[in-house]
């Protein structure tokens, strides 16, 4: 293994927290195909690279309409754009 190889792959580990033999393993096991196929993404959040994205949440809204006032009389402009 190259030591370029090899820095990378312990800076790997550092960040996942996972062992370098572990890596290693799951590497040859996908290279020979034999892991199910995932996105990138996906790899990344399991390697602790990226955070999963935060779920639908509903909201407060951050402002209330005088009554009969409606979002599209927000959106209506006079200067006919």
């Amino acid at each position: 293994m190259s030591k370029r190889a090899a820095a990378a792959l312990r800076e790997a580990s550092r960040r996942s927290g996972r062992s370098q033999q572990d890596l290693l393993r799951e590497a040859v096991d996908r290279f020979l195909g034999l892991t199910p196929d995932e996105h990138s993404r996906d790899r990344a959040i399991a390697a602790g690279l990226v955070r999963p994205s935060t779920p639908f949440r509903d909201v407060t809204p951050s402002i209330t309409l005088a009554p009969g006032m409606t979002t599209r009389d927000l959106l209506d402009r006079e200067d006919g754009r």
